[in-house]
């Protein structure tokens, strides 16, 4: 067992140890994958009005169909990225893309309401396939830049979260069977992570069988992790802490990533075409924000990133349900800005609590995202049916205030006037 974990360890590790230089070609090739795979993804909260009409849907259906699609991948992420680093699978993002694919051409064709949860469900388990896998291909091609890995990487599917509501509001008009033109976007996916996948195969942590179960090469392993000494106890209470900071960010982002189009329309009266384009802008800041975030942590410490980004939008998210549109707007801009900087932040950091289980805490994460959003999004549905959307707005704008609690955080890095020896940080 313990030469399992140190050859996992070792294998990731490989590249920032052996001095390998940052695959930018594969880390852009990965994010546009990234940015494909959340385009399709973020269609289903884009067409949750056309739903709406076409089925006579409710919000507490219209949280369900979140609900399905996210927790699916959430309940699937852990276990695969658990599985990938026993038995990496390069191959496997193809899988997944390939999932998807039949995901989008089942929602075009659904007749019925259940069928619409049977294709959020297949989109589901496609991103529970995707995710950890690409997560540990950034890790590969990041020459030991961690954070700045993980932020082109989330950039890319922030991106695309933006754009599937843009892409929606031009193409779905024309009915729910034009989803399956999207099935393109999966279809070149597939292509593109098909080569990643052979450069995967074909990299040094990938063609190394065995590694000798040698004290030499435990005792390099936790010099390079100085925090790897923290008791089990102390790693847990971290994770737990990470989990909180992890459920404030992601319930505050379903209430505007599933209601933000209802709100406008309710409160301002905007058509479902301006409210979609409002929605689109508001995910555009929360992928510049991802993108800042991953550079900056590995500059001056994720921490502090964490610290700045979830407690810090704390006063706008308060402010957030009185002013007009434009203010409104420009508010829901800051706010995606500021929280979304903590995604990357958050994933290294748990990486590095947890040396050797890049998959699994990848998986792991991603899985608290989707799946926190997903139960987010129907208990705020809910909410929503019982009182109104402003309600909901006043009661998710207080929960930022659950950042105090990266205070209990330890600093895994010693502070640093520049750029941290990216050896010290790698898993």
């Amino acid at each position: 067992m313990a030469s399992d974990t140190n050859l996992t360890a070792l294998r990731a590790t490989a590249p920032a140890d052996t001095g390998e230089k940052t695959v930018f070609k594969i880390l852009l090739a990965i994010s546009f994958c990234h940015l494909l795979n959340d385009t399709v993804q973020s269609l289903i909260p884009a067409i949750y009005p056309i739903l709406r009409t076409s089925f006579h849907l409710n919000l507490g259906q219209i949280g369900l169909i979140a609900l399905t699609s996210q927790v699916t991948a959430s309940l699937l992420q852990p276990l695969v990225g658990l599985y990938t680093d026993r038995r990496p699978q390069p191959y496997s993002l193809t899988v997944g893309m390939g999932i998807t694919l039949i995901g989008l051409l089942a929602f075009s064709m659904a007749p019925s309401f259940g069928t619409i949860l049977v294709a959020a469900a297949l989109v589901g388990i496609g991103s529970a396939v995707f995710h950890p896998e690409s997560s540990r291909v950034a890790r590969l091609a990041s020459g030991g830049q961690h954070g700045m890995a993980q932020s082109l990487f989330q950039v890319g599917g922030n991106a695309g979260t933006a754009l599937g509501p843009s892409l929606a509001a031009l193409a779905l008009p024309r009915g729910q069977s034009s989803i399956a033109w999207y099935s393109l976007m999966a279809l070149l996916g597939m292509v593109l992570l098909t080569n990643i996948g052979t450069w995967m195969s074909q990299h040094r942590s990938y063609r190394l069988k065995s590694f000798p179960n040698d004290p030499a090469s435990s005792t390099s392993l936790e010099s390079a992790h100085p925090h790897h000494v923290l008791p089990r106890g102390k790693v847990a209470f971290c994770l737990a802490i990470l989990v909180a900071l992890m459920f404030s960010k992601f319930f505050y982002l379903a209430s505007l990533i599933s209601y933000y189009t209802f709100y406008l329309m309710s409160r301002f009266h905007l058509s479902v075409h301006n409210a979609q384009l409002h929605l689109s802008l508001f995910l555009g800041a929360v992928a510049a924000g991802t993108f800042i975030g991953g550079p900056v942590g590995d500059k001056i410490g994720r921490k502090f990133v964490i610290w700045c980004s979830i407690l810090g939008v704390l006063p706008f998210t308060l402010v957030l349900p009185y002013p007009n549109l434009l203010w409104t707007t420009i508010l829901s801009v800051v706010i995606g800005f500021i929280l979304a900087s903590a995604f990357s932040a958050i994933l290294v950091y748990a990486q590095e609590l947890v040396p050797g289980r890049v998959g699994a805490v990848s998986g792991l994460f991603f899985g608290f995202a989707f799946g926190l959003g997903g139960v987010g999004a129907a208990l705020l549905g809910k909410l929503a049916d019982l009182t109104d959307l402003n309600f909901v707005y006043h009661v998710c704008s207080f929960l930022p205030a659950i950042g105090i609690l990266t205070a209990f955080l330890p600093n895994l890095e010693p502070p640093k006037p520049g750029m941290p020896a990216p050896a010290r940080s790698s898993v």
